[in-house]
Parts: structure tokens; sequence; C-alpha cells
């Protein structure tokens, strides 16, 4: 069977964008280092403490601490599922399935813990205020991932075109910045 790739012969997808995980891997290259690597009890902090907000589903939780570090920690599937599996043996988490997908939610155990957690730092705050340097420049770019993805997934043709001036411009004014001695 013949999958159709939705980019074409160039890396580039709809409206001239190229995928998200492209994107972010050029990012990280770009950065000259890769995203910011949580320790274990991070991940299952921020875990516990996503849930108590509402029930997730994995890929929900690593999206939605990528978008709350503003880029700066985006978990693996190998970090954030062990502990999903970590936090129901402890008895805190259930999983249930909603729509073929495996739905999270905490327990009466797991929310008492939760509240626990609640009183600290957000995992993902501080993943956010640990970039390079302190300048917040990692945490800017991915916002600004965001945004540009935003315009190109839903955005008008002339929304789109606007959007394209500005990223030209953005663009000339970085190099100048580099140019300034």
């Amino acid at each position: 069977m013949t999958r159709h790739h939705p980019l074409d012969e160039t890396g580039w997808g709809r409206h001239g964008l190229p995928s998200l995980l492209s994107m972010a891997q050029q990012f990280q290259g770009l950065a000259g280092q890769s995203a910011q690597r949580a320790r274990r009890g991070d991940v299952r902090t921020a875990v516990l403490r996503l849930l108590a907000e509402e029930p997730m589903h994995g890929y929900q939780i690593i999206g939605e601490l990528a978008e709350r570090s503003g880029g700066a920690w985006t978990p693996s599937a190998g970090s954030v599922y062990p502990t999903l599996q970590l936090l129901a043996d402890e008895g805190l988490v259930v999983a249930e399935p909603v729509g073929g997908k495996k739905v999270h939610r905490l327990t009466e155990a797991g929310t008492d813990a939760a509240a626990q957690l609640a009183a600290g730092r957000a995992p993902w705050d501080e993943a956010a205020d640990t970039v390079a340097d302190g300048t917040g420049y990692r945490q800017a770019v991915g916002r600004l991932m965001q945004a540009v993805l935003q315009v190109g997934r839903t955005g008008s043709p002339h929304q789109v075109s606007a959007a394209v001036d500005v990223l030209k411009d953005a663009r000339k004014r970085l190099y100048a910045i580099l140019a300034e001695d």
C-alpha cells in the first residue's frame, strides 16, 4: 500500500510551511543544543499537575508541556508514557479509552498527591526559565513558531501573505543585528 506523504518533494507542506517536527528539529540544530532535559521527578510532577486540571492522553501531555514551557521542554513519549504507567501502578492515575485513545485521569489519591505539589513552582515554568544565558531566546522562538504555524493552518490567503511579509522583515532585522558591531 502506498501512503501519500503530506509534504512535497522539497519538504514543504500546505501554505509552504514545513512540518512542525521538521521545524523543531531545524531549530534545535540552529540553537546549538537540544531541548531542555528534565529530571524524572519533574516529569512525574508535571504529569500530576496537568492531570489535576483535566484528563489527557499522553501526546496531549507532551504538547501541553511544550506549549507551557514556550518550547524549552518537550518531553519524549519515552519519558511520559512510563511515568503514566508508574503513576497507574501507584494507584494515582487510571486510564480509560475515549475516542480510541487512552485518556488518563487522577484517582482520589492522585488528586491528593497533585494538591501537595501545587504549592511549588511548575516544572514547565522552571524549564522555560533555564534557557541558555537566561535570555528567553528559545521561549521567544517557540512562541513565534506556534504563531507562524497557526497562521499557516488557519489563516486566509490574505493573512498568510501578510505573515510572509512580517517574517521577511523579521529575518532582515535579525541579520542586521548580527551585522552590528
